[in-house]
């Protein structure tokens, strides 16, 4: 199945569901389509001449993975869709080559997942009650998750339209951040990074990633895209850390310019959704290696042999 087919398939079934808010963001709905605005604003330069094949095999945080495509941080309303569906996505991203990342709550399945062999990081909320972030992180562990998230910018919670979602948090201070570093054995990424005052902060605590993203419209309202922020955040960690960038990337092209402004990997939220929604198992793999099949093409005809030759460049701004 095409991905426009997907899509448009995936999302007209999520529409006509109870948890179809998920789709929308916070309060005055101005980041969604902002986000598609700013995507929007680059276009290519061409360097057809001695293009070669390109590859999109990638690695980060000691994951290998058969493209930079990988699922945003989600747990709700993915068994809304399915019965099983958190295992049928696993199985689709392992299809892929991608990776799978979970959101709060912590599925009771997680074990399950870990054991279809799909690469995967759990996230865990910034809760009130601190205990709880520590009971969150060693069940990820326990569960042998490759990467721990710890997502800094719900500190105020979460919330869609004027609807509270995620309650029970408050934000974190660096101490805290420095001792969670501590107790996480592997790979540590902070999700919710707009700043690179933040980002410093990130590096300076020990964590190993950041995941640069507004959080996918849900937590406060006229937050940037994370393409105007990016040029900031790469020049102050300078190589540092991985890169992940996520909100709004929908095609192959929208990839192609994460990856161009420095990122390592980009993430995919609600493509993951319409996936599972339009052909279960089926559309989430689809998904990923539509959009894979997309950004190696292009890659091709802007000069780029691998993700990591893709620069800043290559993007000329309207």
């Amino acid at each position: 199945m095409e991905l426009t087919e997907i899509y448009e398939k995936g999302e007209q079934w999520i529409r006509q569901k109870d948890f179809v808010m998920s789709l929308n963001g916070v309060e005055t709905g101005f980041i969604l389509p902002q986000d598609r605005q700013i995507l929007d604003r680059y276009t290519f330069q061409q360097r057809c001449i001695d293009a070669g094949e390109a590859s999109i095999t990638c690695s980060a945080m000691g994951v290998h993975l058969s493209t930079p495509v990988i699922m945003s941080a989600i747990t709700m309303p993915i068994p809304a869709i399915m019965d099983n569906g958190l295992v049928e996505t696993a199985l689709g991203l392992k299809d892929a080559g991608s990776l799978m990342w979970t959101g709060t709550p912590i599925p009771r399945n997680l074990q399950e997942l870990v054991e279809t062999g799909v690469p995967m990081a759990a996230n865990v909320k910034p809760f009130q009650d601190r205990d709880e972030i520590y009971h969150a992180i060693d069940e990820i562990q326990g569960a042998g998750v490759q990467w721990v998230g710890i997502e800094v910018d719900a500190g105020q919670g979460t919330k869609i339209g004027d609807r509270p979602m995620a309650t029970g948090c408050y934000p974190l201070s660096f101490k805290e951040l420095q001792d969670i570093r501590n107790r996480v054995s592997g790979p540590l990424i902070l999700k919710g990074i707009l700043s690179h005052w933040d980002a410093l902060k990130a590096l300076e605590a020990g964590a190993d990633g950041i995941v640069v993203t507004n959080h996918g419209a849900h937590t406060i309202d006229y937050l940037p895209h994370p393409l105007q922020v990016m040029d900031d955040i790469v020049s102050a960690v300078g190589g540092k850390m991985t890169i992940i960038v996520e909100c709004g990337f929908r095609r192959g092209s929208d990839v192609l310019k994460g990856l161009a402004f420095g990122a390592d990997l980009v993430g995919i939220g609600r493509p993951v959704l319409y996936g599972l929604a339009a052909a279960g198992r089926e559309g989430v793999r689809d998904v990923v290696i539509g959009l894979s099949g997309e950004l190696k093409r292009i890659m091709s005809m802007v000069g780029a042999n691998q993700p990591g030759d893709i620069r800043r460049d290559v993007l000329i701004e309207d």
